[in-house]
C-alpha cells in the first residue's frame, strides 16, 4: 500500500509523529507540494493525503492506482468529489477535531477586541502606565460582555460550543440555524439572518462557505448591522466581502474584526483591511494548537485503517 502525504508541514512541522502512517504502508512524505509536482509525486499512490493541495478530476483521471484521499480537514472543498465518487476512489475528512481550539480562538477575538490587552501591553511597554498620574489608565472603550447579544451564524460543533462559552459569561445568544427552536440547548434563541444583522452586538460565524453563504457580509447586510457591532470570521474568507468590511471599519459602523481567515490566503500586502487599526486577524491558526493537531492526526489514521479493513468511515462522498 503506497501512502503519499503531499503538504503535511502545516499539521505537523515536527512536533507529531508519522510513525503510525509508515506501519500501515509505504509511506512518502511531502511538506508541500506545486499543482504541477502533484500527479508525479502522486502517481503510484493508493492513499493520499492532502490539506489545502487541490485534487480535482484531471489530476485524478492521471492516477489510475488511486484508490483513497484522506483530507487533513473538515472542509473538503479541496477535492472533486462528485469525480471521486464516478471514480470509485472514497474520500474522508476528520470532522470535528477543532472544535474547542477554534472557540478558542472566537473568543481570544471577541476579547482582544472588548478588553484590547494587546493595545495596552504594547503601551505599558512604552512606558504609559509609568508616566500615569492615576494607579490605572485607560483610552478606548472596555464593554462588558455579560448583557450583550451574541449572534451566531450556524451552530455545529463551533458554533455550538461557542454558544455555551457565551452564556458563562452571561451574554443573551440568538442564532441563525437550520435546526428545530426545540432542539437548541437552553439558552439559545432562533432568529432569522435579518433578525441576527438588527440584534446582535458580536456576531460571529460559522456557517460552512456555500453559493448561498457566499459574502454573506456585504454591503447591504453591514447597513442592517447595529452601529459599533463587532464581527468575528472564524469559518471561511468568502463568507464576507473583506473591501465592503474594510469600509465599514473606515465609516464606524462595524467596532472591530475579527478573523483567523481571508479570501485569499497567504493574503496580498495591499488588502484594504491591513489599512483599518479596528481589523485584526490572525493567520488561519484557530485549528492549529497541537492538541488540535494531534486529534486530526490520529484521525486521519484511524480513517485509513477503516479503508483498508473494508468499513471507511467519515466519507464525505458515499
Amino acid at each position: 500500500m503506497k501512502i503519499v502525504e503531499l503538504d503535511g508541514y502545516a499539521a505537523n512541522p515536527g512536533d507529531l509523529s508519522w510513525d503510525a502512517l509508515r506501519e500501515l504502508g509505504d509511506f512518502e512524505l511531502y511538506d508541500r507540494s506545486a499543482p504541477e509536482e502533484v500527479v508525479e509525486r502522486a502517481k503510484d499512490a493508493d492513499i493520499i493525503l492532502v490539506n489545502k493541495v487541490n485534487i480535482t478530476k484531471e489530476v485524478m483521471d492521471r492516477l489510475p492506482k488511486l484508490k483513497y484521499i484522506g483530507i487533513l480537514a473538515t472542509g473538503y472543498n479541496v477535492v472533486d468529489i462528485v469525480a471521486a465518487k464516478a471514480r470509485g476512489i472514497v474520500v474522508s475528512n476528520v470532522p470535528a477535531y477543532s472544535t474547542d481550539s477554534v472557540a478558542q480562538t472566537t473568543f481570544a477575538h471577541i476579547l482582544n477586541m472588548t478588553n484590547r490587552i494587546a493595545h495596552y501591553a504594547r503601551l505599558n511597554r512604552e512606558g504609559k502606565w509609568s508616566r500615569s498620574t492615576d494607579f490605572c489608565y485607560w483610552d478606548t472603550p472596555l464593554p462588558e460582555l455579560s448583557g450583550k447579544t451574541l449572534g451566531i451564524v450556524g451552530l455545529g460543533n463551533i458554533g455550538c460550543k461557542v454558544a455555551r462559552i457565551a452564556l458563562d459569561f452571561g451574554m443573551d445568544v440568538f442564532a441563525y440555524t437550520s435546526k428545530n427552536a426545540a432542539d437548541l440547548q437552553e439558552g439559545i434563541q432562533k432568529t432569522t439572518l435579518d433578525g441576527l444583522f438588527a440584534i446582535s452586538d458580536v456576531l460571529t460565524l460559522h456557517c460552512p462557505l456555500t453559493p448561498d453563504t457566499r459574502e454573506l457580509i456585504n454591503k447591504a447586510s453591514l447597513k442592517k448591522m447595529k452601529r459599533g457591532a463587532l464581527l468575528v470570521n472564524t469559518g471561511r474568507g468568502p463568507l464576507v466581502n473583506e473591501a465592503d468590511v474594510a469600509e465599514a471599519l473606515k465609516s464606524g459602523k462595524l467596532g472591530g474584526y475579527g478573523a483567523d481567515v481571508m479570501c485569499s490566503e497567504p493574503p496580498s500586502a495591499d488588502n484594504p483591511l491591513f489599512k483599518q487599526p479596528n481589523a485584526f486577524i490572525t493567520p488561519h491558526i484557530a485549528w492549529a494548537t497541537k492538541e488540535a493537531r494531534a486529534r486530526l492526526l490520529a484521525t486521519c489514521i484511524e480513517n485509513i485503517k477503516a479503508f483498508i479493513d473494508g468499513h471507511p468511515q467519515n466519507v464525505v462522498n458515499a
